[in-house]
């Protein structure tokens, strides 16, 4: 068995079961902040495993699931434009907008749509159209956000004047400030998203610990790293604890990637964002630097964000806040499926809502 097998071995993962079992002294509410966390704890079993007592909510872990309704109207409207190609990564096709549309219909219809695979993708692009503007859809967390920015620095160096992105990135600590500090949340715990920490560091949720008073760990995704972030969660709550622990050392270094921040720092500054449930954020997003504005799509194009009412009767708004099991909304499973998804939950892989009409089993 080599080194990585072990981290979803059926004996270990049992014995750490066992423990969580036998130490747990009360009720232990967590919260995952990582869409893949969601899927893993899915797919493995996880979910239907844990004791009773160990309840698991979802966050707004998903970038595709937080993008917000005007956002997705906006895009809509960018890709009706004659004038221009809009290149997005695949997770974002099937988005629904107003009046249930997506980029998907849009590009059905005769609109230039282009799924590329990477940001630098949508550089070539531009390089083959130059006499088109070609605009990168950017969303994402602070994964993403670096290599937007490497993106944008490439294209200045290539002196593309056709080459832009409409950047709707997102930071991960401000929107769990702002949602931990909802009265109407009870949480205990959080497990902590390991890609974002791979650029941030763990240090930038020490507020979770200071301010709130909660437990945190930042974890792998394989079964054995969730169970032995739950059995530290549960170690602490039972000691009264408020820790954040780093338990993925071997991909999360303490210091995060200083050279990914400080290129995502020199492109964009930070803005107010909104975000699907959960509305409006200071400094929870990403703008452009003044010195980078030639790249930004919505000052080029004069791009403006209409407000839009949430899709009738689609609660991922509550689902993201974690106060609604996606298998409580009313759509779920009948009108919401991810064949026919009604609200973003249900269209992205890293979704609530996918994972749990893909791997649920109390449906």
């Amino acid at each position: 068995m080599s080194v990585l097998d072990k981290f979803s071995d059926p004996k270990l993962c049992r014995s750490l079961l066992d423990r969580i079992h036998a130490e747990l002294d009360g009720e232990l509410r967590f919260m995952e902040v990582c869409g893949t966390h969601t899927v893993s704890i899915f797919r493995s079993g996880l979910h239907s495993l844990l004791p009773e007592r160990v309840i698991h909510l979802s966050g707004p872990g998903c970038p595709v699931c937080v993008t917000h309704e005007s956002e997705v109207a906006l895009y809509l409207d960018l890709a009706a434009r004659d004038d221009v190609i809009v290149a997005t990564f695949g997770d974002l096709m099937r988005v629904p907008g107003p009046g249930g549309r997506n980029l998907k219909a849009a590009q059905a219809e005769g609109a230039r749509v282009q799924v590329v695979y990477s940001p630098f993708d949508a550089i070539k692009l531009a390089q083959d159209n130059p006499d088109t503007k070609v605009v990168f859809l950017g969303i994402g967390f602070e994964t993403t956000a670096p290599t937007v920015a490497a993106t944008v620095k490439m294209a200045e160096q290539a002196g593309l004047t056709n080459f832009h992105v409409v950047s709707f990135h997102k930071l991960v600590p401000p929107a769990l400030a702002a949602l931990m500090a909802d009265p109407e949340l009870r949480l205990d715990a959080l497990i902590m998203p390991g890609h974002v920490t791979s650029i941030i560091g763990p240090a930038a949720y020490g507020f979770l610990a200071d301010e709130f008073k909660l437990p945190a760990v930042v974890t792998g995704f394989d079964p054995l790293d969730i169970l032995q972030a739950l059995l530290e969660l549960v170690r602490q709550r039972n000691d009264g604890r408020a820790e954040v622990v780093n338990m993925y050392t071997r991909a999360v270094p303490e210091e995060g990637n200083p050279k990914a921040v400080a290129i995502m720092n020199e492109v964009f500054d930070t803005s107010d964002a909104l975000w699907r449930g959960l509305g409006r954020i200071p400094a929870s997003g990403l703008e452009f630097a003044p010195q980078y504005e030639r790249f930004d799509a919505k000052k080029v194009l004069g791009l403006t964000l209409h407000e839009e009412p949430p899709i009738p009767g689609c609660r991922c708004g509550e689902v993201l806040k974690g106060k609604l099991a996606p298998n409580k909304c009313p759509l779920f499973g009948k009108a919401c499926t991810p064949a026919q998804p009604v609200g973003p939950c249900m269209v992205s892989t890293e979704g609530s809502c996918a994972a749990y009409f893909k791997y649920h089993t109390e449906l």
